[in-house]
């Protein structure tokens, strides 16, 4: 496949083809922005639902259309000339940082309105004093990897926002003490959906900071919707640790400016030399706070607390993905330095430590969220090895970890909803009582595992570029790759356990939430099928231009690969659905337990003594345990990150 060079467009006269993109990623950024604004004002929640599932709709179907365009070229560079555009962003950062330090004020928060106001204040003083004599050629930008990042926003973060129709319904009716916002809650949805879009089409670093901090913003208040005092506190935790990530992030384009006069990031990471090492390692501790790797992984697993769609935003399309999204972009500006070095031991310690903390966990939220650190770990580590073989595991598994999570989110929800409960000991028998939801959870659990890893690692190519990079990395992948199996294992072994007699719980689950679980599910499928389509059309002409050269795997090993993964994703899920479905009066039997089988549940043992057995997990809380294991990540993540900023320097 021709990689073709970059071109340059200015929109306000260009009419071919590839110019007419820039409308598209306008759109992407403005439309969800007004249906946020839309959803927000309308008073009836049928007519919201229908609002946001054709929005939904529409942006999925302009993701589509711009990858359609995109398809065999380079990066598009676009201009626009509009200084109204550069007030209207400076007024309204100044206005979240004005509501922020107020905000915070008013809840005792002094810390985070003392942040709030630093930031606002440096911004300011710099756009004023500084930026105002900057020439910027291009704002705009799309290549092939923010068009896998538009895709991710545009197709999982709407499924997730049409999810949301039916879930809050329910949340409303368990938690009655919860305003009912919906409203308000849907706007900051679809808000995070259009600040994701400005980020990933964002190349003047102004904007691209403005939107990061909207998704800051968005956050903060979506963790805390229930305004309970947890979620008011795990609220503020996010956004302290977010603002000071946006200090970084802030200060970094201000050296950048002084020393090189950039504001663009692609000039940035083209820079020859050591002149925007300091300005690169800035972005990056505020990729790695907006990613929570160590020390900064409190703030996601504090989030927990929000409903469940603000959980699967947060982790799937959204917010973390920024984080990693960034790292990739400087990584360049890292290759064979001892910064890039110190990025990827960071993202090797986390997930290493995240992948253990993990296995201690009963908590589903809270497993999902240790399995989210450790992912963006391994990918924060592909990044700072940064050779083509391990930017290219890191996209494939954002595209796995995108549509995996989001499934396993939302199917946590439902049985919370369902059931009542998140503890992974009360999935017991699962199968028997919601049999479609457990089929989805199995896919979900399989493509967290057996996809990208049984792909990326048993084959050759994460392993490989980790080998070649460092021993003691290859050592980490090994063991947190071998946690990760433990911890999805026992979740599936738990749901699959079968037991007669279970009352069906399923049928209550909403229309809203089976079409987007549904079409989550399929698309997990369909992205294992269609692996060397991806891989060949949408990630190695990235890979190809960025770096020269990238993976080629044989055809015969792309077929192998697809048949194995395909199969194993699909296995367990089809043998649920053909027992529930297909013949459904097939007997259920429970486990055999060495003795007379009495009824459900119980056995009769040798001495004559009827027994109701109880089965559970390991979760060996005493080896894996959370508060020792966190303090040795963080304090190492600490060490390395000052000698990241130190070799910089240096």
């Amino acid at each position: 496949m021709e990689f073709s060079p970059p071109v340059i467009y200015n929109y306000t006269i260009t009419v071919s083809r590839q110019g007419d993109s820039v409308y598209i990623l306008l759109f992407l950024i403005v439309f969800p922005a007004l249906a946020a604004f839309l959803l927000l004002v309308i008073p009836f929640n049928s007519l919201r639902k229908m609002i946001s599932l054709l929005a939904s709709v529409i942006i999925c179907a302009a993701s589509i259309l711009l990858l359609l365009r995109s398809t065999g070229t380079g990066p598009v560079f676009y201009t626009l000339n509009s200084h109204y555009i550069d007030l209207g962003i400076l007024a309204a950062e100044m206005a979240t940082g004005l509501f922020l330090v107020i905000y915070s004020i008013w809840k005792g928060k002094f810390f985070a309105a003392l942040l709030a106001f630093v930031q606002s204040g440096f911004i300011l003083w710099f756009d004023l004093h500084m930026a105002r004599y900057a020439v910027i050629d291009y704002s705009l930008f799309s290549d092939l990897f923010s068009v896998v990042m538009a895709l991710i926003i545009g197709i999982i973060g709407t499924l997730i926002c049409v999810y949301t129709a039916g879930y809050m319904d329910e949340f409303h009716e368990h938690h009655g003490e919860v305003d009912d916002r919906r409203s308000y809650f849907l706007f900051l949805m679809y808000l995070f959906i259009s600040s994701m879009f400005g980020i990933v089409f964002s190349n003047h670093l102004l904007w691209l900071l403005f939107f990061w901090e909207v998704t800051t913003l968005c956050s903060f208040l979506l963790i805390g919707y229930k305004a309970d005092d947890e979620s008011v506190n795990s609220a503020f935790k996010a956004l302290v640790m977010n603002l000071a990530g946006g200090i970084a992030f802030t200060a970094g384009i201000v050296i950048l400016y002084t020393t090189t006069g950039q504001l663009e990031l692609d000039k940035m990471i083209s820079t020859p030399g050591t002149f925007a090492l300091v300005p690169v390692v800035c972005l990056a501790l505020a990729g790695l706070v907006k990613s929570a790797q160590m020390p900064f992984s409190s703030w996601l697993t504090a989030a927990m607390v929000a409903p469940t769609p603000v959980s699967a935003l947060l982790h799937s399309s959204t917010m973390v993905k920024a984080g990693v999204y960034i790292l990739i972009r400087i990584a360049p500006q890292l290759q064979g330095t001892a910064a890039g070095i110190m990025l990827a031991f960071i993202g090797g310690t986390t997930f290493l430590v995240a992948s253990f903390i993990a296995v201690s966990q009963r908590n589903a939220k809270l497993v999902l969220a240790y399995s989210t650190i450790g992912n963006l770990g391994l990918i924060t580590a592909c990044a700072g090895i940064d050779s083509y073989m391990a930017v290219w595991s890191a996209i494939l598994l954002i595209i796995f970890h995108a549509v995996s999570k989001s499934l396993l989110f939302l199917c946590t929800g439902v049985v919370q909803n369902r059931t009542g409960s998140r503890d992974i000991e009360d999935m017991d028998h699962l199968v028997s009582r919601m049999p479609g939801i457990t089929a989805m959870i199995v896919i979900g659990i399989a493509g967290m595992f057996l996809a990208p890893f049984g792909m990326l690692i048993s084959k050759w190519a994460a392993l490989k570029a980790f080998v070649d990079f460092s021993p003691i990395l290859a050592i980490m992948l090994a063991y947190g790759s071998a946690a990760t199996l433990f911890f999805w294992a026992k979740w599936m072994g738990r749901i699959i356990s079968i037991r007669d007699g279970m009352p069906d719980i399923e049928t209550g689950v909403s229309p809203w939430e089976w079409f987007s679980l549904a079409m989550l599910s399929l698309s997990t499928v369909v992205i294992c099928i269609l692996l060397p389509v991806i891989s060949s059309v949408m990630i190695e002409p990235y890979i190809l231009g960025i770096y020269g050269e990238s993976p080629v795997l044989p055809f015969r090993d792309f077929i192998i690969i697809i048949i194995l993964m395909t199969g194993l994703v699909l296995i367990l899920p089809l043998g649920i659905f053909y027992y529930t479905y297909i013949r459904p009066g097939y007997r259920k039997s429970g486990a055999y337990f060495c003795g007379r089988n009495m009824t459900a549940g119980t056995y009769m043992d040798y001495s004559g003594t009827e027994i109701t057995p109880r089965m559970g997990n390991y979760y060996l809380e005493n080896i894996f345990n959370e508060r020792k294991l966190s303090v040795a990540g963080i304090a190492a993540s600490v060490i390395l990150i000052g000698i990241m900023f130190g070799a910089a320097l240096i």
